[in-house]
């Protein structure tokens, strides 16, 4: 593999085998949101850290391994538990909407089906973070009045409200219990099997195999050929008039690119030469990573897979521009909460190094 990198104070530049990744702090211009954390940007490169990333724990590999000592810190005066119920955050909403970390002596209180607390990390001050599945509980109105003010809401909507960091604590305790939830059982040989590492993976009592929190990668991409881009709505969306970026999840022994041009074919029959890295942004419903591109489009005719798509079409820079305000007749796109809002929104203002 050729690899050239080129670094500077305002972007980087990775080409490999046809993809061109590029990280540079023009990209944040095109954004609404900038992370609470500037440093991030600056001293790492990062071209814009979006809702669900710029978590700042310190996951504390070291201490997962030592089950002994994960048990203690669970008790210790100084532990934080965010409770969820039906993968819904603990929020309180006094003044600034915060997540709503409580103490560790409601657990003696939960059935033991609950599970157990999973390790998050250690903040800047060494206090020790857990998150805990209280579904297992019917009504946890009790375990909510444990913090003033709290509620327990959807994740979505709380991401919009709460800081960028705890956007991001929010991503991992959310995919990380629903993966718990979803995978109690060993996919080898059937049996129960148990949580170990701080719930960073899952071993069988049985035939020891061990089990591992997936993440699941997928292309976004805004097609582009000169002044015109390429937005589609799916099946799904059919009678509204939302239109985002193709996307599709990856395939295994495929490379960013050749996913990014393989969805795009797929979906609007277009063909794709240089593909751009933009960004990427967990994405905790339940557990995707969604890696953001930009691709220039070789060919124009648009041929829609029906089956997954009710239309595909070119956009004008300015028609985009209008949608980004909500002004173009008939289209809406997503907001800033999404990834695609700002890959949409880097293409029409010119501020993306394609």
């Amino acid at each position: 593999m050729i690899l050239n990198q080129v670094q500077n104070d305002n972007c980087w530049k990775m080409y490999t085998l046809g993809l061109t990744l590029i990280a540079t702090t023009d990209t944040v211009a095109g954004c609404e949101r900038k992370p609470d954390h500037p440093e991030l940007t600056e001293n790492k490169n990062l071209s814009y850290t979006h809702i669900f990333a710029g978590n700042p724990f310190d996951r504390g590999d070291h201490v997962r391994r030592d089950e002994d000592l994960l048990k203690k810190m669970i008790r210790q005066d100084n532990t934080k538990l965010l409770p969820f119920h039906k993968l819904q955050p603990l929020v309180r909403r006094e003044g600034q909407a915060e997540l709503a970390w409580i103490g560790h002596e409601f657990l003696d209180s939960l059935p033991e089906e609950a599970g157990g607390p999973k390790f998050l990390g250690f903040d800047e001050d060494r206090n020790p973070h857990f998150a805990v599945d209280i579904s297992a509980v019917e009504d946890p109105s009790g375990i909510a009045a444990l913090a003033p003010g709290a509620a327990f809401e959807d994740g979505r909507a709380a991401a919009t409200d709460i800081s960028q960091e705890e956007s991001g604590i929010l991503a991992q305790a959310r995919s990380n219990l629903n993966w718990h939830s979803q995978h109690r059982f060993c996919s080898s040989c059937g049996t129960e099997s148990q949580s170990q590492r701080g719930g960073l993976m899952r071993e069988c009592p049985k035939c020891k195999s061990q089990h591992f929190p997936r993440t699941d990668p997928v292309a976004i991409m805004l097609v582009y050929k000169g002044d015109r881009c390429v937005m589609g709505q799916t099946q799904a969306r059919h009678d509204s008039t939302f239109y985002s970026c193709l996307a599709g999840f990856m395939d295994q022994g495929e490379s960013i690119e050749e996913g990014v041009r393989r969805e795009v074919m797929e979906e609007g029959g277009l063909e794709v030469g240089k593909v751009t890295y933009h960004s990427s942004q967990p994405w905790p419903f339940p557990a995707s990573l969604m890696i953001g591109c930009h691709a220039e489009a070789i060919s124009e005719d648009i041929v829609i897979d029906t089956g997954e798509m009710s239309d595909v079409r070119w956009f004008t820079r300015d028609e985009v521009k209008l949608a980004l305000e909500d002004k173009l007749e008939g289209v809406s796109i997503p907001g800033p909460i999404a990834i695609a809002h700002h890959l949409i929104k880097a293409w029409a203002y010119e501020t993306a190094n394609i």
